[in-house]
This record gives C-alpha cells, structure tokens and sequence, in this order.
C-alpha cells in the first residue's frame, strides 16, 4: 500500500487540524498517520489520547485519536535532523522535518507498529528516550485491571503464607480439616487460592515477574534436587503404558482441535470461521501447538499460519484459562488417585516398587542436616542452574540461527529444562546422591509448589465471561482429551499416574507435567520431565496435523 501525501479523504477525519497547512500523510492499510511540520499549541484532551514514544504500551483507549509525545531532548534531535525516516505498520516515508504525529484509534485488539529514526549528514541520530526507535501499541478491550498489591516482594511473601498455612492445617488432626482436605486436596488449594487472589483483583500477574523468576530459576533448581537420587533401571521399568498414555493426549489434542471446530460449525460458525489470517482454525493451531508442545511449538504455528496478531490475544486467554481448568481438574483427581486406580483396576506394582526403592535409599543415607551441606546443596544446584542458562542461551541461539526462532531447538527455555534434567542425572551418578539424606528432594519439592502458587497467579477465572463461546470450544476440546485418556486407561488398565502425567506433558508441557508427577511422589518428577521434553519434539507436527484437518471442517 503506497504513501498518500496531502490526502484530502484522511484529513478530514482530523477536522480540528485544517489550519495546519503542512501536513503529511502516511497511509498503511485502513490506518493513516498524520505528520505535522510544527507542534500543535495545545491538544484537546478530549480528542486525543496521549502515547509516549519511550516504549511499547498496551493500552485500553476510548478517544478517537492517539497523539505521539516526545520528551524535550527528543524534541531536539528531530529538530536538528535533516531527514527523518517513519515507518507506520506496513508502509514508511521519509520527511525534511517533523512536529507532531498522530493517528486515529484503530480499535480494540489492534496494532500500530511505529518507527522513527532521524539523520543528520547521513549519520543515523539516536533518541534518547527510545534508542531503537521502535514503539509497539496494542488496544486492549478492556480497561487493565488494577490490583491492590503490585508490588513483587509482598505478593511473594502473600503467596508463601498461603502455602504455610496450607501444609500446616492439612497435617493437623482435627476433625474438620481433616474433612476439608479429604474433600479438597492440598496440591488443589495451593493453585486455586492463588487464582481466587487474581480473580478479585488482588494480586495482578500481568504486573508480576514472579511466575518467570519461578520457572527460570527455581523450576530447573527442583528438577535438579529431585532427580539427583533417582533410581533409572526403576524408572525404564515403568513400562509401555506410560508411553501409550502420553500418545493418548497427543492424539487427543489432534482429534479433539478437529471436533470441536466441526461440532461448532453447525450452531455457531460464526465462532470457528473466519478468513484470511483472521480464520479461527489459524488461531487454534496455535493452541494445539502449545497444548502438544510447548510456547516454541505455538510460536512456530503463529508463525506458520500468520494468525493476525492482533487477535492472538484472545487465543492465548483460551489456551490459558482452559488448560488450567484442566490441570486442576487433574490435582482435584491426584487426591482421589486410590479410588480411580481401582475404578480402573490399574495395576500400579512397577510405580511403587519405584517408590519404595527410593523411600529406602533415603533411609539408608538419611543423616542430620549441617549448614556445609545446606551450602553444597544450594552450590550445586544453582551452579546447574546457571551451566543450564549459559548452555541454554548458546544452543538456543546456535539452532535459531539455522532452523529460525519459533523452532523447538531455537527456544531457550527447552534447552534450559533440558541441561538441568541432565546435570541432574549425571549428579545421580556421583557421591551428590548421597544429599537425598537432609532433604534434597524436599528443597525441590518446596521449589516446585512455589512454582505452583505463581502458575495458579496466572489463572483469572473472570476471563472466562470476556470470550465465552471460544472458550466453550476449548472446553470440548480439553473434553475430548480427558474422554480419550480416560477410555485407553480403564482398556490398558493404566494407573491415574500415568493419565495425569501422560496428559500434562501435553498440556502443560515442563512447567506442569514435574509438578502433577511430583504430587504423586518427588521419586517420580523424573518421567514427568521426560514426558513433556519429548512433547516439545513432536508438538509442531502434530500441531500441523491438528491444523490442516481443522481447515477442512472450519465453516467457509
């Protein structure tokens, strides 16, 4: 789409600004950007909006135009330049001078993509606001919510209260906690109070960095405290039915995507259809990539499919908030797992043969606790965790440089969880075993359910109400998934374990699977981690797969 300079059809929807006589106009799409040559005297704060140029914003705006707003040295350099290259989204011009640039809103769930580099004698000039000269806008629908506490290092304190409180009055022996935990497993309210917090607007993740400081640092730190002791001619003795079970949830994400856009189709295709980049079955792909995969595998479906970027929002609201009903769903279960093994009449001798076997090497090595092994203990597993970044951040960028960013090998939190599974093994090995006797597996363990409460942090269940159909097809989706699983394990006769990890490898991928397998015992995170990295190898095909049968039911 080509420049439009002095185009008298856009400026008319700037009514207020036909005294300027200079002005340019740079058209992309069904946006226009008007560059002005001098700054306006004075905005109308009832037209404009003010944005500044500093950095990206995501932003919920109900007046009509966007205003751009430079800082005084900013001002400066643009003033002392004598060319002036704009980019606006798709489409750029360059200009002698520039005073004030605006646009009109675009609307909700949309993107102006905006850059501005000055030149003086051909020598590129930096601004100092923004280096880069790069500013991304995203229009919200809905006003940001702003929580009572934002500030990280009281909602980490929160959130560990919460978890005290927790294990305390679940191991006390009074009759009506008792009862409270029969019905509502520990594991459950660890994710859920979290979730209630967000939900009433007390705590806000969007605001948090707590969920990634849990899942870069203390994520790979527990998968290396609970694998150290772990037991591996036990753990390939497992069986085939682990492996069935984890291709079950694969299949059933495939199948599951495929059904539910068709069933849709029938009643609501308004909901599954679409054209073009804005077809729903391209959205969806993303979705299945992360639910058979992981956050590499959805990127590399949004990138295969070039789902618009403005409605992937919607997509990811649908990926989180159905995946994490699932999964606690899945916690809710873990309480009851005696009463489902029997309803399957699993036979679950090789997992607790597993168990047993490393319930009785921590007896043989269990000693009484020192300060020097608390420190070789906390040497150990955050040397690994910073070896696991550093390797990360190298092979990452190797792989990316060859197979492209939205590739499995080219994402660095695959690596990570990877060399951390591995330095963990190689410590199995080693006289660091020998730990498990003051409680390594319990430090992970203490890792992994603060990992929990901030997964739970992420769980909103108002957004539920803000895309209820779309939300309703994930819903069948997941549906389908569980039915699946459930009807192959009561056939194999496959213990609940095998479901819940089998499922969350998928779903979850490593972030989740460690925390479920972990639930039924630290001995057992092992096949979790296993499961989900071997979930990151095939989500992209299946994804593919997922997609191309979804093309052919989704409504035209």
């Amino acid at each position: 789409m080509k420049f439009v300079l002095v185009l008298i059809s856009v400026l008319s929807s700037f009514p207020f600004l036909f005294s300027q006589e200079t002005e340019q106009v740079l058209v992309s799409g069904k946006d226009s950007l008007l560059i002005t040559t001098e700054s306006l005297p004075e905005a109308d704060e009832a037209y404009f909006e003010m944005f500044e140029f500093s950095g990206n914003s995501d932003r919920f705006v109900e007046k009509p135009y966007v205003l751009i707003v430079f800082n005084d040295q900013d001002r400066r350099v643009l003033a002392k330049a004598d060319k002036i290259q704009i980019s606006f989204n798709e489409d750029s011009i360059v200009v002698a001078e520039m005073g004030d640039l605006m646009f009109r809103n675009p609307g909700i769930n949309e993107i102006i993509q905006l850059k501005i580099i000055p030149f003086l004698n051909g020598e590129k000039l930096s601004l100092s606001s923004n280096p880069s000269g790069k500013v991304k806008y995203k229009f919200l629908e809905f006003e940001p919510k702003n929580p009572l506490i934002k500030d990280d290092k009281i909602v980490f304190g929160i959130l560990l209260v919460v978890l005290a409180l927790i294990f305390y009055t679940s191991n006390l022996n009074g009759k009506s906690w008792k009862r409270l935990y029969t019905v509502i497993p520990a594991l459950f309210l660890c994710y859920m109070i979290p979730a209630a917090l967000t939900s009433f607007n007390v705590i806000n993740p969007d605001v948090s960095g707590l969920y990634y400081m849990a899942s870069r640092y203390l994520l790979p730190g527990s998968l290396i405290l609970l694998i150290i002791s772990v037991d591996m001619k036990s753990l390939f003795g497992l069986g085939s039915k682990s492996l069935i079970m984890f291709f079950t949830g694969t299949v059933g994400i495939i199948i599951g995507g495929v059904f539910s856009v068709w069933l849709f189709s029938f009643f609501s295709p308004e909901t599954v259809g679409g054209e073009g980049n804005e077809a729903t079955w391209k959205g969806l792909a993303t979705i299945a990539g992360s639910w058979i995969g992981g956050g590499a595998n959805q990127s590399a479906m949004l990138e295969t499919y070039k789902y618009k970027e403005s409605l992937f929002g919607g997509m990811l609201i649908v990926d989180i908030v159905v995946a994490n009903i699932w999964m606690a769903v899945i916690l809710f279960g873990i309480g009851k797992k005696a009463r489902i093994d029997k309803w399957f009449k699993a036979d679950s001798s090789a997992i607790d043969e597993l168990v047993h076997k490393v319930e009785n090497f921590q007896l043989s090595v269990q000693r009484k606790p020192t300060l020097t092994d608390f420190m070789v203990i906390a040497g150990l597993v955050f040397g690994g965790v910073a070896l696991s970044h550093f390797g990360s951040t190298f092979f990452s960028e190797y792989f990316a440089g060859i197979l492209g960013k939205s590739s499995t090998l080219g994402n660095g939190f695959f690596w990570m969880v990877v060399l951390a599974t591995l330095y963990g093994l190689v410590l199995s090995f080693t006289k660091a075993k020998s730990y498990e006797g003051v409680g390594a597996s319990k430090i992970g363990s203490v890792f992994l359910y603060i990992l929990v409460a901030t997964i739970g942090m992420k769980v909103d269940i108002t957004q539920v109400f803000h895309k209820p159909l779309l939300i309703l097809v994930g819903i069948v989706w997941m549906a389908f998934h569980a039915g699946l699983l459930i009807v192959v394990a009561k056939i194999i006769r496959a213990p609940f374990f095998f479901l819940a990890v089998g499922s969350q490898a998928n779903v979850g991928g490593a972030a989740s699977a460690p925390i479920v397998a972990n639930a039924f015992h630290p001995a057992l995170t092992t096949v979790g981690v296993l499961m989900a990295v071997f979930g990151y190898f095939i989500g992209t095909f299946g994804a593919w797969a997922c997609a191309e049968m979804m093309r052919l039911v989704a409504p035209i």
